[in-house]
């Protein structure tokens, strides 16, 4: 990712006063060796100072471009509980086992669904979570730009970007949806009413896998906080089990919020 680099007003402050040190009088020239002419004395007060109103001008000029130049606002997941709910519901919980992986495939959670038109749910959420998002007529991305809240990343082609799931498919089977009909699976796997699904870059979201905030959380840790809530409102809504790592990882996130 290009990073652009820019001057702070400070440093056209210093420049300026290379031209002169505000307070000091003007000098006047010295006298020519014979052929030579004198040289001209430094530039007084008033010229000092139209230069550097000048220059604070040319500052903000371009302060105020990059503020308008700048790109859309990212969207996001619906926002989830609040951290003082999301304890509420942690003190409710006891701490369970995890089932066994026997049987689970992705196959058992179908998607992605058809949301509109030529549209199914990762497009959605692409189009979602992006900005200056443009999609041909198969509802395809082909243009945009998607900021990735775990790790700080910012993406301009959608293969970069995952569709994660926030609580994981097999982690879903292991804490209960073993038990669930197909379609309840399938509305599990799709669901954009909750914050369960998030546009993120591809490798994160790889090693991510179908850990459970006992085993992982996102590298950056400003969106911690909100991760280990969104995981406890889905958790929550499809009344999925909780192990005592998983548990007491989830109370020591949100204990800092």
């Amino acid at each position: 990712m290009a990073l652009t680099s820019f001057r702070t007003p400070s440093f056209y402050a210093r420049q300026a006063d290379r031209s002169g040190r505000p307070g000091h009088p003007v000098r006047p020239g010295r006298p020519g060796r014979p052929g030579r002419p004198g040289r001209p004395g430094r530039p007084g007060r008033a010229t000092r100072t139209a230069r550097a109103g000048v220059l604070a001008s040319a500052v903000a000029l371009a302060a105020l471009t990059s503020l308008v130049n700048a790109p859309a606002a990212l969207a996001s997941p619906p926002t989830p509980i609040s951290a003082a709910a999301a304890r509420s519901y942690l003190d409710t919980v006891t701490p369970a086992a995890e089932g066994s992986l026997s049987g689970y495939s992705r196959d058992q959670f179908p998607h992605w669904s058809t949301v509109s038109g030529t549209c199914n749910t990762r497009e959605t959420v692409l189009k979602r979570d992006g900005a200056n998002v443009v999609t041909d007529a198969a509802c395809a991305a082909v243009s945009g730009s998607w900021y990735s809240e775990y790790d700080g990343a910012t993406w301009t082609a959608a293969s970069d970007v995952d569709i994660d799931h926030m609580v994981p498919l097999a982690e879903a089977w292991r804490s209960g949806a073993s038990s669930w009909t197909t379609e309840q699976r399938r509305q599990f796997a799709n669901d954009l009413t909750r914050p369960q699904l998030i546009a993120v870059t591809d490798n994160v979201n790889q090693a991510k896998g179908d850990l459970d905030p006992g085993k992982w959380l996102p590298p950056r840790t400003a969106y911690r906080c909100t991760y280990a809530r969104m995981w406890v409102q889905v958790k929550q809504y499809w009344g999925l089990r909780m192990d005592s790592g998983e548990k007491t990882a989830l109370v020591n996130v949100l204990n800092g919020c």
